[in-house]
């Protein structure tokens, strides 16, 4: 037997026209957004010959939806209001058939609550109500509470397939003017797929994100592909406009327990849902997500008071100083200039947080994505200032208190191998590369790509290693002149007092073909400090390769040396070297114990002060 609320609230359904016949020309409708979109209704108001159902103007937070018909779009009858330009409305807002609003999102709620932005009705989806007689606000919480406290009309359309979620979407039966019952499903999303590219491009961006990170996630295949290597870290929090499929396997999987973060302690903070009905169902009554409204999601001070915040973003193209042009069309849902400065200005203000902006290094039709200048592209965001990081599949380059010169050579890394050339010529006519900027031919087709990694040494210090590039000239140079004479001495066998651009350029930007050199950086990825080189060359007479160090007098005798030589003796005997050479001053006793730890057995002959050493491979494992 049904309770009396349950018979109450189902008598006060009415069939769509009834509510319908409360509009009025000139009204201000509020539509809830994209997988909440009350699909009924709209088809209902849309599709009506009556007189009162004219000049109407539809207002949404995100339009992503499916029920509003743009191509048909009549300027006598609707307009549709939106402050982002989703999937579905950026076509039609460059063609003047929908307005834009520009406005941070964080700001939204401040236009309606004033009534800069006037809201005549409300026409939202919602839940069936539950034993207390409330509703939930489902997959959508964006404005729809203060729209709905604005609006002389409410409408809701109540659907059993809508999650019931937790967190600012109750809503009393009482507040409805009426009720109607949805005829469609809500609006499901498919999950994006993933090809290697974005694969390669997402391992990139796990590299950025530590254990107790806190992430702001969107939609795509990006996101998507990130999945599988965020699981393998620990205690993220989730701080995210939208909650996807991808999100639910990744808090499926353990990685996020929102322990650390200090806004919603426990939860994953979200505004909208959108996804599969797979997702939906996961999501209904499951008190692990949070539904809040965008002045919360999106207000940059809660974003910064979770520490490790990390900000990703697709990006569409993105230029040599850092400028970057967002997507447009499908791929563009809530990722507007204004949009991500909320949740960058969040990263800045976060204790060690960080914006990444990742892309393919090349688009569908093989043409390169970074580029010289993006001013001619339309949804640019242009404060370079505020870009920490940008990804491809190549890897990351890290912009953040680098030179303009220094951004370019960093960016042209990370673009496709067949691309690097023109982009150096192009920056050289530019002037933001040096005229005399070295390029080997061919350089990138060589480029191993399988040294990375890191390793804990003495004290506690923790050093990444990585092949060197030519955007470490100047964290080259820094170390070069970090040493005292005796160290430079001991390392190059000269009193040398400067190492200008000339002759250090020369020096990293090596013929992989002859020479193999490796980094090593302390500090955060995109944020360290270049304390050690090794690299070895290979002889021309004998099958042998002349090997070099080069660490930091501050991080010396801490195993940072043996480490390097165990690399580069992995990797010459893969390329078929046989042994190793070297010249080491008498007085240089820590480079002799590298030697004598790491090799099996050492050649040493000592003429007019210098070791002349030999260590052939086949006495060591």
């Amino acid at each position: 037997m049904k309770s009396v609320l349950a018979k109450s609230w189902q008598n006060r359904i009415v069939e769509p026209q009834k509510a319908l016949r409360n509009i009025r020309p000139g009204m201000n409708i509020f539509l809830s957004t994209g997988s909440v979109e009350p699909r009924t209704l709209v088809h209902r108001l849309l599709d009506s010959t009556d007189y009162e159902a004219q000049d109407l103007e539809l207002t949404q937070v995100v339009s992503f939806g499916d029920a509003i018909c743009l191509e048909e779009m009549c300027y006598l009858k609707y307009r549709l209001k939106t402050f982002s330009a989703g999937w579905v409305s950026s076509a039609a807002i460059s063609g003047g058939r929908i307005d834009l609003i520009p406005s941070r999102f964080s700001m939204v709620p401040q236009l309606i609550d004033s009534e800069l932005i006037n809201i005549d009705a409300a026409f939202v989806q919602v839940t069936p109500p539950n034993k207390a007689g409330y509703c939930s606000l489902g997959a959508a919480v964006d404005v729809a509470r203060l729209a709905m406290e604005k609006a002389t009309l409410v409408v809701g359309e109540i659907n059993d397939q809508m999650p019931f979620t937790y967190g600012d979407t109750f809503i009393p039966v009482s507040e409805f003017d009426y009720l109607v019952k949805a005829q469609y499903p809500p609006h499901y999303f498919e999950r994006c797929p993933v090809n290697d590219v974005f694969d390669k491009a997402a391992q990139h961006v796990a590299s950025l994100i530590d254990h107790r990170s806190c992430i702001g996630f969107s939609i795509g295949p990006l996101f998507e592909a990130l999945v599988p290597y965020l699981a393998q870290k620990k205690h993220l929090g989730i701080h995210s406009p939208f909650f996807t499929d991808a999100l639910m396997d990744l808090v499926n999987s353990g990685a996020v327990t929102n322990r650390y973060k200090e806004l919603y302690r426990g939860k994953s903070l979200v505004s909208y849902a959108i996804g599969t009905r797979e997702l939906f169902d996961w999501l209904n009554h499951n008190p692990l997500v949070e539904f809040q409204g965008i002045d919360k999601v999106y207000n940059p001070l809660q974003i910064g008071r979770n520490q490790q915040f990390i900000a990703i973003f697709p990006a569409r193209k993105v230029d040599l100083s850092g400028k970057i042009a967002l997507h447009v069309g499908k791929d563009s849902v809530a990722s507007g200039p204004a949009e991500v400065m909320d949740f960058l200005n969040g990263a800045y203000i976060s204790p060690g947080g960080r914006s990444i902006f990742a892309l393919p290094s090349r688009n569908r039709k093989g043409e390169s994505n970074i580029l010289l200048s993006v001013n001619t592209y339309p949804n640019r965001f242009s404060i370079r200032e505020s870009v920490d990081m940008v990804v491809t599949e190549y890897g990351f380059a890290s912009l953040a208190g680098h030179s303009l010169r220094e951004r370019a050579q960093a960016l042209i890394e990370i673009a496709h191998p067949d691309d690097r050339r023109g982009l150096v010529e192009r920056a050289k006519k530019a002037k933001i590369l040096y005229a005399d900027q070295i390029f080997i031919p061919g350089r990138a087709s060589l480029y191993p790509e399988d040294i990375s990694t890191e390793q804990i040494f003495k004290g506690g210090i923790k050093v990444r290693f990585r092949l060197i590039r030519s955007s470490d000239e100047e964290g080259m140079r820094r170390l070069f002149y970090r040493f005292s004479k005796k160290g430079v001495y001991e390392r190059f066998f000269q009193s040398i007092l400067t190492m200008p651009h000339p002759k250090m350029q020369e020096y990293i930007n090596v013929d992989w073909k002859q020479i193999m050199s490796i980094v090593g950086l302390v500090g955060e990825p995109g944020k360290g400090k270049l304390v050690a080189e090794a690299r070895y060359i290979r002889e021309q007479n004998r099958p042998f390769a002349e090997v070099a160090f080069f660490v930091d007098e501050a991080y010396q005798a801490v195993g940072i040396g043996s480490y390097m030589y165990q690399i580069l003796m992995k990797h010459a005997k893969q390329q078929g070297i046989q042994g190793f050479s070297a010249e080491v001053l008498f007085s240089n006793i820590g480079m002799m114990k590298v030697f004598k730890k790491c090799a099996g057995r050492v050649e040493a002959k000592l003429e007019n002060g210098v070791y002349e050493i030999n260590i052939p491979f086949k006495d060591t494992q």
